[in-house]
């Protein structure tokens, strides 16, 4: 207690810059990830995409971020085991934001599209090995996170997969592909919003404290998907289609009317990625903050106050600008030819499965479901469509992320302890 009352305020500013830094690597790298798709498919520019990834990435963050952030500062360690001790759970956090964010920042040079979810969940539980003992992690949290890791790219796989199968029946075997295209573009734009809007009213409002039942929140959801879709059949019809000798089918300008739902699933997957990853950087902050202000009180259940929430989202967004475009290239071209409709399969498919995600508090890791859809995309078309070297290098580095961001933590952990007692 004498400790976090003596040294409370660098604490505080600590947590602050080692936060940003997070948050700077989670822009850096992961958010690369939301973009690579539509950047790869040449449906947006990088400068598009950096504007679509500020403004959604920082929304998605500030509205919705808040479910996810719980799982990620009470879901790992038992904090009953730290009430005699809070400066360790102080030391704790920041050594885990540290190391995280070290470790993004290596990721990122090498264009490794890693997990920010690993990084943070192995940090937290190396901290918590080498400062508590083994008895103090939550293997049952820790299992169920590692199980979302493998099921998080399984299900993306698998509804990319479905949906870019469903755009082949539809649309580029229907007897006048484009019209097709014009025809079901409605549909699979209400798809994008209800999907995100679903989410976001049942979960991510709570904590502004909007709690609307499910029957509202279906209703909200509807009528903002046809919102939605209205104004993608305006924007497809202002989309100039050209006739090319060399093109029989037309697949160019269907690629043209797909470009239109890029921008759509850009948005919503900037959304989803802001509610959802936020937390990886905001979550350990939120419990230095509380436990200082608290005078070495560990409450279970801390509010994250909403200037944590906009500290988080500033620090994606400025990693984004700063450092994205390597991992944007690494997914975008790296691991199978993308085009606007393959990038939109994938990409919604990814969307759908973060939020959902974020909806029920699991912090799955939207590098392994963006991974997954695009897999799930590229098998659509058969093997040969895929470059296993880079898929090889991708499963790699997952691999190394949480012991690296543990061994990371100890060592920085006992920094700490040495510095301040």
């Amino acid at each position: 207690m004498q400790i976090i009352a003596q040294h409370g305020e660098i604490f505080i500013i600590l947590a602050c810059l080692f936060g940003f830094f997070m948050a700077w690597g989670v822009g850096a790298n992961d958010v690369a990830n939301a973009m690579g798709t539509s950047v790869g498919s040449k449906a947006i520019t990088i400068k598009q995409a950096i504007i679509i990834a500020v403004i959604f990435e920082f929304l998605g963050a500030w509205l919705a971020g808040g479910e996810v952030t719980n799982t990620i500062r009470k879901g790992i360690i038992d904090p009953a085991l730290l009430q005699d001790d809070p400066q360790l759970l102080v030391y704790g956090m920041l050594s885990a934001l540290l190391a995280a964010g070290t470790w993004l920042l290596i990721a990122s040079m090498k264009g490794w599209p890693v997990s920010t979810t690993h990084s943070i969940v192995g940090a937290i539980v190396g901290f918590a090995v080498a400062g508590l003992g083994a008895a103090s992690v939550d293997w049952g949290g820790v299992g169920t996170i590692a199980a979302s890791w493998v099921v998080s790219p399984l299900l993306a796989g698998t509804v990319g997969f479905v949906l870019f199968k469903s755009l082949q029946y539809l649309v580029f075997e229907a007897r006048d592909p484009l019209a097709a295209a014009k025809r079901y573009l409605p549909a699979y734009v209400f798809l994008v919003g209800f999907v995100v809007t679903m989410v976001t009213m049942t979960k991510g409002l709570k904590h502004v404290g909007l709690d609307l039942s499910f029957g509202q929140s279906l209703l909200i959801s509807i009528i903002f998907g046809l919102v939605l879709s209205a104004i993608g059949t305006w924007m497809e019809r202002r989309v100039k289609y050209v006739k090319s000798s060399d093109d029989h089918f037309g697949y160019a300008n269907v690629e043209r009317a797909f470009g239109v739902l890029m921008i759509f699933t850009a948005c919503a997957m900037a959304f989803a990625h802001g509610s959802n990853d936020v937390a990886n950087a905001v979550g350990p902050l939120a419990a230095v903050i509380s436990v200082v202000q608290s005078g070495g009180d560990i409450e279970s259940a801390a509010l994250v106050p909403w200037w944590v929430l906009v500290l988080g989202g500033a620090g994606i967004v400025f990693g984004l600008v700063t450092y994205g475009h390597k991992v944007i290239a690494t997914v975008g071209t790296g691991i199978t030819e993308l085009t606007p409709s393959r990038g939109f399969a994938a990409t919604l498919a990814a969307a759908t499965t973060v939020v959902l995600a974020s909806g029920t508090g699991l912090p799955i890791s939207t590098t392994h479901t963006l991974v997954g859809a695009v897999l799930g995309v590229g098998l659509a078309r058969g093997m040969a469509a895929l470059n296993l070297r880079v898929i090889g290098t991708i499963a790699m580095s997952w691999l190394i992320t949480l012991p690296a961001g543990a061994g990371l933590a100890i060592l920085f952990f006992f920094i700490f302890k040495g510095i301040f007692g």
